[in-house]
């Protein structure tokens, strides 16, 4: 009987090791960085719903098993479906007057990528990206290549009315510049890490223009040895500071926590108003840090957090 009895101890022991441990998972997301200036009670509170429902449907997908890759996927979708967010259906519109998208998907388990880049009819940039990720061994497809690709994958479009709304209208006709996109970073229970960020770009913008968003390193990254980034702001000067790598790279080189390889970026390497990022860590540490005076943010995980904010201020990092 002992000799049974310590058989089973080891049996169940052996299960234990070999069985893979399941992990905290988390899920943040932003809706763009920028000013506040003129937002009224009602404007608040249509953001904060719509970042609350983001949260709810990527934490059901999340807790039940899904994958990290999934649900940053369906945020972003999410995100560009509503109209109040500079991509999908609410991108602003270039000096000509189009709609011009840019959006980019990452695993951190493979570093495998895709991102699309000037696209005018997709209905959701951030799925073509994908498609270019797991269907095509290139990482970017841009302008009239990406669109036909988009067909051959039977991808939903949509013709410009879709696209362009009354409120794009009324900034394209001020001629007001405007800056803005969506993104999302989340761990998986299986301890994976993903990122995708999607934008309509910068509002009156010359024909042609890619800010970072699409950029792997610039405004989207992902590395399950490091964390998750997906950015928003001037993206410009993320390109030219290699944002969203270089997040990564002040972890894996320097051993900076997530919290202070964020802030270095943000408000060391950048300026005032340029904008920020959020990201999470292979512990599911957060961060959802800016440098500008609101960005739409939110962040939902296995240990029951569920935060969303607008004003900078509103909300500390993890």
């Amino acid at each position: 009987m002992p000799q049974k009895l310590a058989t089973v101890i080891l049996l169940l022991c052996w299960f234990a090791v070999s069985m893979p441990a399941q992990v905290n998972y988390c899920l943040v997301i932003h809706g763009g960085a920028g000013t506040c200036t003129g937002m009224t009670d009602s404007m608040r509170a249509a953001y904060t719903r719509a970042l609350n429902e983001v949260l709810q449907a990527g934490n059901n997908l999340l807790k039940n098993g899904g994958s990290a890759l999934d649900a940053v996927e369906q945020a972003v979708c999410m995100l560009e479906d509503n109209p109040l967010f500079n991509a999908g259906k609410g991108s602003v519109l270039n000096a000509e007057g189009h709609v011009e998208m840019d959006a980019a998907i990452m695993s951190g388990t493979d570093l495998g990528c895709g991102a699309v880049a000037s696209v005018h009819s997709v209905k959701n940039p951030v799925s073509l990206a994908r498609k270019v990720m797991l269907q095509t061994r290139h990482v970017l497809l841009v302008g009239e290549g990406a669109e036909k690709f988009a067909r051959e994958c039977g991808m939903p479009t949509a013709d410009s009315s879709y696209f362009t709304t009354p409120k794009q209208l009324e900034v394209f006709k001020k001629l007001k510049s405007r800056k803005g996109t969506v993104g999302a970073v989340a761990l998986d229970r299986q301890g994976n890490l993903a990122a995708a960020t999607s934008t309509g770009g910068l509002a009156g913008k010359m024909p042609g223009r890619v800010g970072d968003t699409p950029l792997i390193g610039a405004g989207t990254y992902a590395n399950n040895s490091t964390c998750a980034i997906s950015c928003t702001g001037t993206g410009e000067l993320f390109i030219r500071n290699s944002v969203a790598f270089r997040v990564s790279a002040l972890m894996e080189y320097k051993k900076l926590s997530l919290h202070d390889a964020v802030s270095q970026v943000v408000y060391s390497v950048l300026q005032p108003g340029d904008g920020g990022c959020i990201a999470v860590d292979k512990a599911g540490n957060y961060s959802m840090e800016c440098n500008t005076q609101c960005m739409f943010r939110g962040v939902v995980n296995s240990e029951g957090v569920f935060m969303t904010a607008i004003d900078r201020t509103a909300m500390k990092t993890q």
